[in-house]
């Protein structure tokens, strides 16, 4: 019986040693407890949105006055008015451009006028045929010259029609022209040449 005893003793120190080691075994392999840390969302950086660029139409401009080609254009947005000068064909030969700013920025809708030179005096009243009956209208002779002379500050366009080498257009740029000081002075005329001026020189007078 005691020896009975004994075994039971020893087993049950057997079991409970087991039970120990089962228990440390167990423990030892569970993983440590780190703390989780969790991190918030990353958040989108803005991005840099270009600024819109002002889109500006065509510059419409009335371009009048002294100018070869005058009417309404198009420019580009930022254009002076040189290049409105530039788009009418360029200025006339009368364009007074002393008087004009050609680095004036344009705007849609503006007009530029561009002015004329003024005469050097005031013209003289053209004389019609039936103001003056005493002295008859010029007739060419056959060699185109006229019967007597002609003032050319004070005829009329059939009178300075009637000179050689005149014709409607040439007779009204010597009306525009006035006044004369010299017959010399009809060389500065467009349209007569020295050779012209020969042929009129003994038959126009300025006085």
């Amino acid at each position: 019986m005691n020896a009975l005893k004994g075994i039971r003793g020893y087993i049950g120190l057997s079991l409970a040693w087991l039970a120990v080691l089962a228990g440390a075994l167990f423990v030892s392999r569970q993983p440590s407890g780190q703390p989780i840390e969790i991190a918030p969302a990353p958040t989108a950086l803005p991005t840099a949105t270009p600024a819109p660029m002002s889109t500006r139409g065509p510059l419409r401009v009335d371009v009048s006055g002294a100018v070869r080609s005058p009417g309404v254009y198009s420019l580009p947005a930022g254009a002076i008015v040189a290049d409105a000068l530039a788009a009418a064909g360029g200025p006339a030969t009368d364009a007074d451009l002393d008087r004009l700013n050609k680095a004036t920025p344009l705007q849609d809708g503006m007009q530029v006028h561009v002015p004329r030179v003024a005469q050097a005096g005031p013209t003289p009243p053209t004389l019609s045929t039936a103001a003056a009956p005493a002295a008859a209208s010029p007739t060419k002779s056959a060699g185109g010259a006229a019967t007597h002379l002609i003032n050319i500050n004070t005829a009329t366009l059939e009178e300075l029609d009637t000179l050689p080498g005149i014709g409607p257009a040439t007779a009204q740029k010597i009306v525009e022209g006035r006044p004369y000081a010299a017959v010399d002075d009809l060389l500065r005329v467009k349209g007569i040449g020295q050779a012209t001026f020969e042929k009129l020189r003994d038959l126009v007078t300025v006085r």
